[in-house]
């Protein structure tokens, strides 16, 4: 078993709770450790033998341009289509981030953090 982490992938992105929000859109950050046996790839040196980072991404941004309200939704959205395109993860983290969202104070970034195993 292994991990393979995508770290500080950046977005333009349209979500949030207010209307507003979802006009002027804001920069998100996505960070996402994925577990997968990784035996094979380390033997045969063969991308089809593991997860391409470049599938994992492109499943990202696809998600992260899809409008939502609740970084919640976002997360757990990404990781039903990573479950889904890749069937030997067996497990996500994610961590969804906001910059500079409305709270009426000085706050660089909420996060949300969200995980799951596969169940089937």
């Amino acid at each position: 078993m292994g991990k393979i982490t995508l770290e500080g992938l950046e977005f333009f992105a349209f979500h949030g709770y207010y209307d507003e929000e979802q006009r002027i859109g804001n920069k998100y950050g996505v960070d996402i450790t994925i577990e997968s046996s990784l035996d094979k790839a380390g033997a045969d040196d063969r991308l089809s033998e593991t997860i391409d980072y470049e599938d994992l991404y492109k499943i990202i941004r696809e998600e992260m341009g899809k409008p939502s309200r609740l970084l919640e939704n976002i997360g757990g959205r990404i990781m039903d289509a990573v479950f889904t395109n890749f069937p030997l993860i067996t497990f996500i983290e994610i961590s969804i981030s906001k910059f500079n969202p409305p709270i009426g104070g000085i706050c660089k970034r909420a996060v949300v953090t969200l995980s799951s195993a596969r169940t089937d």
